[in-house]
């Protein structure tokens, strides 16, 4: 696949307290790892605006964050998502790139764009921060997809290893939307039952074991989303692409190992080439080792480009 990199600059301002595990090291790996794929990012993204946010959260969460952006210091939202001076410019860029990233697909430009978004996303809900996340860039990304470029129907598979409430919230509303997450079960944020389903029948929740290896978890993914994929047949599928479920993450306790993310890489192409004119968009969520994260988004994304 003719593969793009966005990796907004604006992602390394951003800045937790000290110790907090979703420090600015991991993009730095995650840029060596685009590096070494032999890949060029791009960095400069016009922000979101109000109206492209408005399309997955309430206004009284936007004011929220945008209230509470410090001009020196550090602010909590909650115990585990906090707000530097950097922080509400890298969260509307990192949604201003996903989006551009629809964009280009859209337009022919690539057949696969990966985000380096930072912060995270995918536990940002419609109305409530959380999770390290502030918006949930690639609920904004499908969201732009299905408003703006008028698409059909649209497919997020979440491959981190927590569960995405927050693009389940958004999904459960929109029915045009396909979700689906694989994640090791009863870890933050508590959420993602298999049972849960949604009024319109399109989320799919595969919890994991913990201590589950790649071997498990790709028959997993088979057999339990893209044979849901295969059978929604999306206009495009976009993915978030957390690494965290690395055997040497410190965050959670799934197994796997970088050529699992190979694997991911090549079997998600492979899908969206089947159903969706080769559109993907994969946007970066988890992953705390840095040298783990490395390896595995390396691996991602050149399998993404052979595939």
């Amino acid at each position: 696949m003719r593969t793009l990199v966005h990796a907004p600059a604006a992602g390394l301002s951003h800045h937790p307290p000290a110790g907090h595990p979703e420090h600015a090291g991991r993009l730095e790996a995650v840029l060596r790892a685009v590096t070494a794929a032999g890949l060029t990012a791009r960095t400069e993204f016009s922000p979101a605006g109000r109206a492209a946010l408005e399309r997955v959260h309430v206004p009284g969460l936007i004011n929220q964050v945008f209230a509470a952006s410090p001009d020196e210091g550090e602010t909590a939202l909650d115990a585990d998502t906090w707000m530097s001076p950097g922080s509400l410019e890298a969260a509307l860029t990192a949604a201003g790139a996903g989006m551009a990233g629809v964009d280009a697909v859209m337009a022919g430009e690539a057949e696969a764009v990966f985000v380096a978004a930072r912060p995270p996303g995918h536990h940002a809900e419609p109305g409530r921060a959380m999770g390290f996340c502030l918006f949930n860039t690639v609920a904004i990304a499908a969201a732009h997809a299905l408003s703006h470029h008028g698409l059909a129907r649209v497919a997020v598979i979440d491959i981190d290893v927590h569960h995405g409430n927050g693009t389940q919230a958004w999904a459960e509303q929109e029915p045009a939307c396909l979700f689906a997450s694989i994640h090791q079960g009863w870890i933050y944020p508590g959420t993602g039952a298999a049972h849960e389903t949604g009024r319109h029948g399109n989320i799919i929740n595969t919890p994991m074991p913990a201590g589950t290896a790649g071997p498990a978890w790709r028959r997993a993914v088979e057999h339990s989303i893209l044979t849901r994929l295969d059978a929604f047949e999306p206009d495009m599928v976009l993915v978030s692409a957390g690494f965290d479920a690395h055997r040497d993450d410190p965050l959670a306790g799934l197994s796997l190992d970088d050529e699992d993310y190979a694997w991911a890489g090549g079997a998600l192409a492979a899908a969206a080439r089947r159903h969706a004119n080769s559109r993907l968009v994969c946007v970066l969520e988890g992953g705390y080792d840095c040298a783990a994260l490395e390896r595995s988004a390396k691996a991602f994304l050149s399998a993404l480009q052979t595939a």
